[in-house]
């Protein structure tokens, strides 16, 4: 039987330049401050993974990085974004705390429907990810379980509870990616047996990544329903993906894996806002697919 015909869904991606990113604290078990980041590959990296996007078609807008905030090149986890309403993080530990101020003002400066900061701990889209009309949320490390019910309420969707265990993988999309509004692929050994069994009921047919794929952070990549961004080590998924129609695109983010990301964790889907973005950016901030222009 031949694969389904998949279609690409334009998307709008918020993300920061790794300006000053760095290993300075160990705040998960991937980050060492003794083992040094290479600024200049990161950076490579990054605009790579940029470029791609765009070539794509999709949308990437840019926030301002900070010198004081090295983690802020991980902009998944500054929100959750679902139809032009954004719930702002609330981080857990105090060394990424104001990164929520500096997202929250990006945020506030467009017209988007709400903007609202969590009043429980809740670190956006590292733990909350958006499946077709509900949300995968997890809970474990980072963010609390009261948030879930705070995220249902502002962004209108049902959530699903799901419990991290391995605190290697420490966030959501460390463990599992959307593929598309029905499918996922995620790595079992991640989630309590409540959680296995939830995912399977759902997603009867996901696909499950091994253990040694889930540690080359294979799991953290980014679907537009067609083109599969991964680690370009992640030969085994690749071919898979393949043979269900999905086009994989190997990527290297090895220098973002010591902070533990990858690809996912630098792009924050503004979910529901790409048909309104030349509408709802304003104030000089219209983005563009264009090289590397900031929004």
């Amino acid at each position: 039987m031949s694969p389904p015909v998949r279609t690409a869904r334009k998307r709008h991606y918020l993300m920061c330049r790794p300006t000053f990113f760095a290993v300075d604290y160990a705040i998960n078990p991937w980050m060492d401050p003794t083992r040094p980041v290479d600024p200049a590959r990161a950076m490579r990296q990054w605009e790579h993974l940029v470029d791609l996007y765009r070539e794509l078609g999709h949308t990437v807008s840019l926030v301002e990085p900070r010198p004081d905030l090295p983690d802020m090149v991980f902009a998944a986890n500054a929100a959750s974004v679902v139809d032009n309403r954004v719930l702002v993080s609330r981080f857990k530990y105090p060394e990424r705390a104001a990164e929520a101020r500096a997202y929250r003002q990006w945020f506030s400066t467009r017209a988007f429907r709400r903007v609202a900061t969590a009043g429980h701990v809740n670190e956006g889209q590292g733990d909350i990810l958006p499946a077709g009309r509900i949300l995968l949320a997890g809970t474990g490390f980072r963010t609390e379980p009261a948030a879930h019910a705070e995220v249902q309420a502002l962004l209108g969707l049902p959530v699903v509870t799901l419990t991290l265990t391995d605190p290697r993988f420490y966030h959501l999309d460390t463990a599992l990616t959307v593929l598309g509004d029905t499918e996922v692929m995620y790595y079992p050994g991640a989630f309590d047996p409540a959680g296995r069994a939830t995912l399977n009921a759902l997603f009867p047919d996901a696909l499950l990544a091994r253990r040694e794929e889930a540690e080359i952070f294979a799991l953290n990549s980014v679907s537009d329903g067609c083109n599969v961004v991964l680690p370009a080590a992640a030969e085994r998924l690749a071919s898979r993906l393949e043979d269900r129609g999905f086009r994989p695109i190997g990527v290297e983010m090895t220098e973002f894996r010591k902070a533990g990301g990858g690809a996912k964790c630098c792009t924050l889907d503004l979910h529901g806002c790409v048909k309104s973005d030349r509408i709802r950016l304003h104030r000089g901030a219209v983005a563009s697919n264009g090289p590397r222009q900031a929004a």
